[in-house]
């Protein structure tokens, strides 16, 4: 019989939590996707503590979602910081989602901290369940099927 349930190895949610469900894992994604690579940048952005974060980007290079690379400004030592690799960079419809989410149902008075658009050309744009052929369908319309063999 097929496993069920939360702990269902097949499910990508579970797995995806499993590396990604610490809230500091995601705001280190986020500071990344703004262009702050340095520990530093991190660390003054999210208020981390040193081991909390060292950890945090420990497990996100683990994963996969950043990877370490070396830098040397003029005169100062070689250090490392920490670039998005292409798992990390997919990662950015996932958080425009919950930015959305948030917005909506748990609004700040003083509105939205950022908005997503298209680099470059700046056009507004919006996460969405998109169908092969293109058409996009509204979140109340989409089910989510467990596969024929559960």
């Amino acid at each position: 019989m097929a496993s069920r349930g939360p702990l269902d190895p097949r499910c990508g949610i579970a797995r995806s939590l499993d590396l990604l469900g610490e809230r500091w894992a995601l705001l280190v994604v986020r500071e990344a996707l703004l262009g702050h690579t340095r520990f530093s940048q991190f660390r003054t952005r999210l208020g981390l503590s040193p081991d909390v974060l060292t950890a945090r980007l420990e497990s996100l290079v683990a994963a996969g979602v950043l990877e370490r690379s070396t830098y040397r400004e003029d005169g100062a030592r070689e250090r490392v910081e920490y670039l998005l690799t292409d798992a990390g960079r997919d990662l950015s419809p996932v958080l425009a989602a919950l930015a959305v989410w948030g917005d909506e149902h748990d609004p700040h008075p003083d509105g939205a901290a950022r908005r997503f658009s298209v680099a470059g050309s700046g056009e507004p744009v919006r996460v969405a369940f998109v169908t092969g052929d293109g058409h996009v369908v509204e979140p109340a319309d989409v089910e989510m099927v467990p596969r024929a063999s559960d």
